[in-house]
């Protein structure tokens, strides 16, 4: 058992204790995932949900580890387990965007029932493409990844042709 703690704090290049938690908690979050998904897809019986939700979570880190080992050589980072902080702030600002944006454009006075429904959604999607880009900024500094996620930002915003406003 030793030697797997040991290969596993090799792998991900772990050099405190307290770095453990974002391993962990990104395998909590990949089977939680897989357990709620499982339940969506099948709403009965419950043991056979749970046990598809765990085959779908262990999908979920094996894509998860397959994407970082992929990333591992464009994302420029100290040490390996930082990519699965970038994960996981990646992860916690797109569903953090939605939860935010539906009260924004609701207390913005934009609601389905005063719009066509494609104006809507185009709407929605603007407002939490924006809250996006904050919150990933934000986010990436409350966790101590500012710098990859600034220059990340600038990245985007440069494609999306706001460029010129980043260069002055």
């Amino acid at each position: 058992m030793k030697n797997r703690f040991d290969a596993l704090k090799t792998t991900w290049e772990i050099t405190r204790n307290w770095q453990w938690i974002y391993p962990i908690l990104g395998v909590f979050a990949s089977f939680y995932s897989g357990i709620k998904l499982g339940f969506k897809l099948l709403e009965s019986p419950h043991w056979l949900s749970v046990v598809v939700g765990i085959g779908l979570g262990l999908g979920i880190v094996k894509l998860c580890v397959f994407l970082i080992f992929k990333l591992e050589s464009r994302w420029v980072v100290k040490q390996r387990w930082e990519l699965i902080r970038i994960f996981i702030i990646f992860a916690t600002t797109g569903s953090s965007s939605v939860l935010v944006g539906r009260p924004a454009i609701k207390y913005m006075g934009i609601t389905p029932d005063h719009l066509n429904p494609i104006v809507y959604w185009i709407l929605f999607v603007v407002t939490s493409l924006v809250i996006y880009q904050i919150l990933l900024v934000f986010l990436g500094f409350v966790l101590g990844q500012f710098e990859f996620f600034w220059t990340f930002e600038k990245k985007m915003l440069r494609r999306f042709g706001l460029g010129r406003f980043l260069d002055k």
